[in-house]
């Protein structure tokens, strides 16, 4: 009767772990179909722009494709660039229209500019729109920026060679550097300055220099910057001396890729009324200006922007001595290096300058509208402030500048003076949210943190009845992953998402008032989610802690077993195990804070959920995860798989035939030995890795079967470490009696089923009397075999 009841509690314990095996099975299937539904419905319903609609590259942005240089048209499909070409000794690539390309041929190794090209070849646009191949320029090898700065006297007689040369010299952007920069912007600056008396053509190339300038990354103008006060009042000089430059030029426009210069000429105007010149700066298929792009209407009272402007501004002057006026379009704003607005995004930032030729214009007034260009699914704009650059402060100012509304998509400004004006933008990152946790994980989670709590109080409440110390190993293990489950629960969701529309706008400037910005792109703070975060980066990383020194305790109990555990074994695998993911976490914040400031959050965690950030300022290869996560997960796990094969190949599965104790060891004994190992070794994560397969289909499958295993982790240990342990058991089967004895529907017999040790490394063990007793450090309920009762009784006593 008595192995009658046992074998009925196996049953019964075989069944439910079989219920709830089948109910997150069938839980996570059900997960899957209904997702794939919704795909197939949200794949059907949504009509959007085919991927393949832009050619060649182009991209999609607010209703029109964007093209890259060599491309224009409705879908990038019109050329626009000059073929491989051949002049003389010189070869060059394509070179994209309106721009000048470097030639293949480059100085020598014993010249002063080595590397740099020999030959520069300009692809024109002609005034009919054709595109046409210029003569080569050829440069001086022998001939640097730095020591064109030095030619700065002679301008006056060798400006078009000395403007010609820095053309050349900044064509190949690649090879532009901060000391470069610098140089160059003095020598155009003196150039369009009035007193070096330099030619007209010699200023129309230093145009071309300032566009190519432009196109140099963004860090080389800011360590430009950075290099001292000086390089910045060149960058002021050279902003001056070009709004001088376009009142000169009568009637003309001179347009390049990242710059545009237009003069009006105003002494025609009949004198002592106020005279309105707009000027229009129209969309094209891609960022770079072209000759065209501009327009220019006189005698206009208002702005009238339309579906195709993207910039336009009204010079309003009341003086009879203004004869001239220009203006200056910057496609980005690299020369305007402000310290009090900071820029995280690479949204394109359009200057506008409008300057009459008068030495006071105060009676000149400007209205602007702004049409901004940014990613409209991604962000939204926030706020933005009309503001000018103050070439006494080098940097943006509100002075005289007024916010005059926004509507369809355009920013209206207006300034009771005249100079270089902007709006600095600040937008809104649009979060996609996920969803709340579904059925399959919160059901896992629940039991995994059920299954946990009572593991843990098994093993501190029966520690007298089983006659040995608290397994602290597995106890550690339990705590820090039951810690991590309900975090993960109730806190992996960003509050954020559940803010309203009205509340997350609480901190937005007045619309009304014209206040200074000081970043481009806001967030709502949430240092809730900040501190949960890096709690679940702690509590899991402590976790995988335990189950490496869980593994290295069975490698020494196991493998090791003729030489005793080091002393105070506790006490330091306690300080390695909750210690050192703490070092890991504190540094990794620290290094974070020190590199981004006030605004670090989003460079350590999500803003979707309350994780580690997937990517950092360069990449996954600067991210928080990859370096205080992935990296050492990715160690612990290569290890404790290791261990894990040997105890595998050398004990669970090795038959020694001169031992009756492995011979007696069943099949199914042996399959759940391995399991046990394998929950407590978390080698079920390196489904995680298969989870980065490009494939869809594939990467859902792994990451369902992730979830699947390691959510109810917990489960896993609460089945393997305490269901089947004996101890368990009995308690069980006792409560089981004294239920059915209260209902009266079963009457069982008292229990004669003596209490029985299965130990498999049992007879080793006690040839070691002193390493038996730290044995007990370590649960070995998962590797027990069969004892007679004698057998029992003398290990309790021994015990």
């Amino acid at each position: 009767m008595a192995s009658c009841r046992a074998c009925d509690l196996k049953v019964l314990v075989a069944i439910v772990c079989g219920l709830l095996t089948t109910i997150v099975l069938g839980l996570g299937i059900w997960t899957t179909v209904i997702r794939i539904q919704k795909g197939n419905i949200l794949s059907t319903s949504s009509p959007s722009i085919p991927m393949e609609f832009c050619r060649n590259g182009g991209t999609w942005e607010n209703g029109r494709c964007i093209c890259p240089d060599f491309w224009k048209g409705w879908r990038c499909t019109i050329a626009n660039f000059c073929e491989n070409s051949t002049y003389g000794i010189f070869t060059f690539d394509r070179i994209p229209a309106g721009k000048y390309g470097p030639s293949r041929q480059r100085c020598d190794k014993d010249t002063l500019n080595e590397g740099n090209p020999r030959a520069t070849r300009l692809c024109n646009i002609t005034m009919y729109g054709e595109i046409k191949l210029e003569n080569v320029t050829i440069g001086n090898c022998n001939q640097t920026l730095e020591a064109l700065e030095d030619q700065i006297g002679n301008i006056s007689t060798q400006s078009l060679n000395i403007s010609n040369e820095a053309r050349i010299l900044t064509s190949d952007v690649n090879r532009i550097t901060p000391e470069g920069v610098i140089s160059a912007t003095k020598v155009v600056g003196e150039i369009f300055n009035p007193e070096r008396n330099a030619t007209l053509e010699a200023k129309e190339i230093a145009v071309t220099t300032v566009s190519q300038l432009l196109d140099a990354g963004e860090g080389v103008f800011q360590e430009a910057a950075a290099a001292g006060t000086d390089d910045v009042n060149t960058f002021a000089m050279l902003v001056k001396q070009m709004e001088i430059y376009s009142t000169s030029l009568g009637n003309k426009t001179v347009v390049e890729p990242n710059v545009a210069v237009q003069s009006v000429d105003l002494s025609s105007e009949s004198t002592g009324h106020s005279t309105s010149v707009r000027f229009s700066v129209k969309k094209g298929s891609s960022d770079s200006l072209i000759p065209g792009s501009t327009v220019v209407e006189r005698d206009v009272e208002a702005l009238n922007p339309n579906g195709q402007t993207e910039l336009q501004i009204l010079l309003n002057t009341s003086t009879s001595n203004t004869t001239a006026c220009g203006f200056v379009v910057y496609q980005n704003n690299k020369l305007f290096q402000s310290k009090t607005f900071n820029t995280k995004s690479d949204f394109s930032q359009k200057i506008i300058s409008g300057s009459t030729n008068e030495n006071n214009s105060q009676g000149a007034s400007v209205d602007i509208v702004f049409n901004p260009k940014y990613n409209q699914k991604e962000f939204q704009l926030h706020s933005y402030a009309c503001v000018y650059w103050n070439l006494s402060t080098k940097d943006w100012d509100t002075r005289g500048c007024y916010k005059n509304g926004n509507a369809d998509d355009f920013l209206y400004c207006h300034c009771n003076h005249t100079t270089n004006f902007a709006v600095l933008m600040s937008f809104k990152k649009n979060y996609k949210y996920p969803e709340s946790l579904n059925i399959l994980s919160s059901v896992g989670c629940a039991l995994s943190i059920t299954g946990l709590v009572l593991t843990i109080i098994f093993q501190i409440a029966t520690r007298n009845v089983r006659k040995t110390s608290v397994t602290w190993v597995l106890v550690s293990l339990c705590v820090s992953m039951l810690i991590f489950n309900l975090l993960f629960v109730f806190g992996i969701e960003n509050s954020n998402k559940n803010l309203k529309e009205s509340d997350s706008d609480t901190n937005k400037p007045d619309s009304n008032r014209n206040e200074m910005l000081t970043q481009d792109t806001v967030y709502i703070p949430n240092p809730k989610c900040t501190v949960v975060a890096a709690l679940l980066h702690y509590f899991l990383l402590v976790t995988f802690s335990w189950t490496g020194l869980s593994a290295a305790q069975l490698y020494f109990l196991l493998i090791r077993t003729m030489r005793p555990l080091p002393q105070r074994f506790i006490l330091f695998i306690s300080l390695i195990g909750w210690g050192v993911p703490a070092i890991v976490v504190v540094v990794t914040v620290g290094i974070i804070f020190s590199q981004s400031g006030s605004q670090w959050e989003l460079d350590y965690r999500q803003e979707e959920i309350c994780w580690l950030a997937v990517s950092g300022k360069n990449g996954l290869i600067t991210s928080s995860l990859l370096w205080s996560f992935i990296m050492p997960i990715t160690i612990i796990l290569i290890n404790n798989i290791v261990i894990f094969i040997i105890i595998i190949v050398k004990v669970i599965w090795k038959t020694n035939q001169n031992l009756t104790s492995t011979k007696k060891v069943s099949f199914l004994k042996k399959i759940l030995s391995t399991l046990s190992i394998t929950v407590v070794f978390g080698v079920t994560w390196i489904l995680a890795y298969f989870m980065l397969i490009g494939n869809d289909d594939v990467r859902e499958i792994f990451s369902y079967m992730f979830c699947l295993f390691n959510t109810t982790q917990g489960l896993q240990i609460f089945i393997l470490y305490t269901v089947k342990t004996k101890i368990f058991q009995s308690e069980a089967s006792k409560v089981l009696k004294s239920l059915s004895e209260s209902t009266g529907r079963v009457k069982l017999l008292p229990s004669v089923t003596p209490l029985r040790l299965r130990l498999r490394m049992y007879n080793l063990l006690t040839s070691f009397p002193a390493l038996n007793e730290r044995f007990t450090l370590l649960e070995p309920s998962v590797i027990m075999e069969e004892m007679t009762p004698s057998e029992s009784d003398q290990a309790d006593s021994s015990i």
